[in-house]
């Protein structure tokens, strides 16, 4: 096993196979994306995104739990209001992991060589 796999094996390692599944899985919907830009600016609470997207209070609900599972976000209550931020940990190992895969992937051919 070369220098380059094993930094790529311990980049993966990092963030584990089922949070990456959850990760992509989050950003493939565009009403999630559209929630995840309001982020962006700092903390909103639902009232801001329902305001913002028109979306119903029970679309958001079910879009949030899908970002929070993944660990994309996060909360904080504050009296009887819930504010979600962007999970900046999250969101930095996705991109030191999309990062590994762009610079360590190689065009050679390992196969039958």
């Amino acid at each position: 096993m070369n220098l380059i796999t094993k930094k790529l094996l311990k980049d993966i390692s990092k963030v584990k196979k089922e949070n990456i599944s959850k990760l992509m899985v989050s950003f493939s919907d565009p009403f999630r994306l559209e929630i995840i830009n309001l982020m962006m600016d700092g903390e909103v609470c639902v009232c801001d995104i329902m305001k913002l997207t028109k979306l119903s209070q029970s679309r958001i609900s079910y879009h949030i739990k899908i970002l929070k599972e993944a660990g994309l976000i996060s909360d904080r209550q504050e009296g009887r209001w819930v504010y979600y931020s962007l999970n900046k940990e999250s969101l930095f190992l996705i991109k030191e992991w999309i990062t590994s895969l762009t610079d360590y992937s190689s065009n050679k051919k390992r196969c039958c060589e």
